[in-house]
């Protein structure tokens, strides 16, 4: 007995179909996981089922089954009923979905008193035991804060947290873990695994990450242009995939053996909603193409085990997965850094009382040092609230240092006046974490491109010649150029992301620090991103700070690891030497918390607890109250450097 029955369910928006036909059925407890690239309507699907979808859209034929009864068929106020009780779902875009004038306190303990009979400082204190539940840190601190307090991946978890008050039996998770590290992003996934188990909770997971899939997933539908392609359970998906589709999607993931290649890509993007298919919807970026595939769609056809594909030609040749391209792309290294960093700092002061005074201070930075030399890339991975983000802004002087040296070619760029770093703009550029909050909604996406290329006095040419130059940066990055007209908030949150990259590339920086540019886009558009970004600093000799979680990108793509906690650097060195030969810990617990395609899990224990608060760091090194090493003297005074080579520093008094 399924718990959730989808048949044939179709969705159009005035001409557009993004959603066509689609069927599929999950069980109790069961997990179901649906991939695909953005834009094909997998999160279209999800607002169906939640009746949740915009005023122009409206569902066109099918059925929605949940626990017997046709959502389709109820009253708004039974549906009301169902969600947060019956149905949960986590957005894919925190930002957008949490209210703004709202505490997170105040947001959790809604869902609570909707759907359940807690009130008051019961509903209180339960809210501040799903927020220690879904790993926030110091939890009685943040229910009296709002959401634009919070980082990324923190909203994200409140998200999760408002999700599970209702004590859904299905939980509709779209991209659950996207803004998240690996090692929060592992704990998400235990506890919604073990909500699962434990309660019978059934999950439909929306997801890019192949790794997630491979750990959570019974069963894998992967969808495209509206339509799924194939159905399969885990082990035979991951084993065997069968549609042209699927192969492609695994020959694009990045790792350390295709470092210095190309990976290989999907030609072409998702046709578009509004296009009208008679044969194969695939076919136009499909190497196996035959006459049959343009004449007619083909049907379903079982493949073995459970597995089934929309193909009239099942499996492909090993050839098509293999590796594209080889040699290293890293140029020499130059003797002077473009980028230098010393012993940075930026500490947000804590105000109480009527008078504001200044209590304490939240630690963001708390003394990082860096290089960065031209042509290069440094990666900057730890886990949310660790300072990441805030150092990178911090060495563009979107937000001021309270102390350290920042030079940029040279050039100191904390003593700088606004008036005076104008100049200096065009050659240190960032792509945010979050593309909806970083383009301006009032503004078309070709205005959006140009409008930093006019302030930045980069742009000396026509009209006709920037609607050209416009259109070949969208196709850069994978967009079309006649999506130049488009609002922002007409595109998915992979090509949002992609908006954002290509109005960072259009003024050519020298240094581009990069916050989580990949974190919202499908494998196969990450592909394209890391081919073009690989591209463009051959040519180009750009500089990147790449601040990310994705362990997999940066192995591929990163000559340099920087490992921040609590906002200091406490192992840097080549991107061999810290991802396999890792010395610090927290190194270790962070790369055995990556989620692997093979499902297999890392021996090294997971890490106990959760990051502290920085506005009260633990005395002695900041790591040792979740290091199953620490001693009294890890307690007692914060290590010291110790160098395992010319490159590989180590802040660890247990590193050997």
């Amino acid at each position: 007995m399924s718990i959730l029955a989808v048949r044939d369910l179709s969705i159009q928006i005035g001409a557009a179909r993004p959603v066509d036909g689609i069927s599929f059925a999950i069980a109790p407890g069961e997990c179901f996981a649906l991939l695909g690239e953005s834009g094909c309507g997998k999160s279209m699907t999800a607002l169906g089922i939640m009746r949740l979808l915009p005023a122009a859209a409206q569902v066109t034929a099918g059925s929605v089954e949940f626990e017997g009864g046709d959502l389709l068929a109820l009253p708004e106020s039974g549906m009301r009923d169902i969600r947060g009780g019956g149905i949960g779902m986590i957005f894919q875009e925190p930002a957008t979905s949490l209210n703004p004038v709202l505490t997170v306190g105040r947001q959790i303990v809604e869902s609570l008193e909707l759907h359940s009979p807690l009130r008051g400082e019961a509903a209180r204190r339960r809210a501040r035991e799903l927020l220690d539940q879904v790993g926030i840190p110091d939890p009685v601190r943040r229910l009296d804060e709002y959401p634009f307090q919070l980082s990324g991946g923190l909203r994200q978890r409140v998200m999760i947290a408002i999700a599970l008050a209702g004590a859904p039996r299905l939980l509709i998770a779209d991209e659950p873990t996207t803004a998240l590290d690996v090692t929060i992003q592992a704990q998400v996934l235990d506890l919604l695994d073990e909500l699962r188990r434990q309660q019978g909770m059934a999950l439909l997971l929306i997801t890019h990450d192949l790794g997630v899939v491979a750990r959570m997933a019974d069963r894998v539908g992967v969808m495209y242009a509206g339509q799924l392609v194939e159905e399969a359970p885990r082990r035979q998906f991951f084993s065997q995939p069968a549609h042209p589709y699927s192969v492609r999607l695994f020959a694009a993931l990045p790792d350390a053996n295709r470092r210095g290649g190309r990976l290989a890509t999907i030609p072409g993007s998702v046709p578009s909603a509004e296009a009208r298919h008679e044969g194969c919807r695939f076919v136009e970026r499909c190497s196996e193409v035959m006459p049959a595939c343009r004449a007619s769609p083909p049907p379903w056809r079982e493949v073995d085990g459970g597995q089934r594909v929309r193909c009239f030609l099942p499996g492909l040749p090993p050839s098509v997965a293999a590796i594209v391209g080889a040699g290293e792309t890293a140029l020499a290294i130059e003797p002077r850094p473009l980028l230098e960093v010393a012993d940075m700092q930026v500490h947000f002061p804590i105000r109480r009382g009527i008078l504001q005074r200044v209590v304490g201070a939240v630690r963001a930075v708390d003394g990082v040092s860096l290089q960065l030399k031209p042509g290069r890339t440094l990666a900057l991975v730890g886990e949310s609230g660790c300072g990441k983000t805030t150092a990178g802004k911090a060495m563009l002087q979107l937000i001021r240092p309270t102390a350290g040296s920042v030079l940029l070619d040279g050039v100191e760029l904390t003593m700088r006046s606004t008036s005076e770093l104008r100049p200096l703009r065009a050659r240190m550029q960032m792509v945010f974490q979050d593309p909806f909050a970083s383009l301006n909604p009032r503004l078309r996406i070709g205005d959006i491109i140009a409008e930093g290329m006019q302030a930045l006095k980069v742009l000396k040419v026509g009209a006709g010649d920037t609607a050209a130059m416009i259109g070949a940066l969208l196709e850069q990055v994978g967009l079309r150029p006649d999506m130049a007209d488009r609002y922002p908030h007409e595109f998915s949150g992979g090509q949002r992301q992609r908006i954002a990259i290509a109005r960072a590339l259009a003024v050519s920086p020298q240094l581009l620090i990069c916050d989580e540019p990949t974190s919202a886009l499908d494998v196969s558009v990450q592909a394209q991103i890391l081919n073009l970004l690989s591209d463009l600093q051959a040519e180009l000799k750009l500089a990147y700070l790449f601040i990310t979680h994705n362990i997999a990108v940066v192995d591929y793509l990163a000559h340099e690891v920087a490992v921040m906690y609590l906002g200091r650097v406490v192992e840097c060195g080549s991107a061999d030497e810290v991802l396999r030969q890792a010395r610090h810990p927290y190194t270790q617990a962070l790369l055995a918390a990556v989620p692997r395609v093979d499902g297999l899990r890392s021996e090294v224990p997971k890490l106990a607890g959760d990051m502290p608060s920085p506005a009260n760091p633990p005395a002695g090194c900041h790591f040792h109250p979740r290091c199953p090493l620490a001693d009294e003297g890890c307690r007692r005074s914060y290590p010291v450097e110790t160098r395992f080579g010319a490159t590989h520093v180590v802040r660890c008094f247990k590193a050997t």
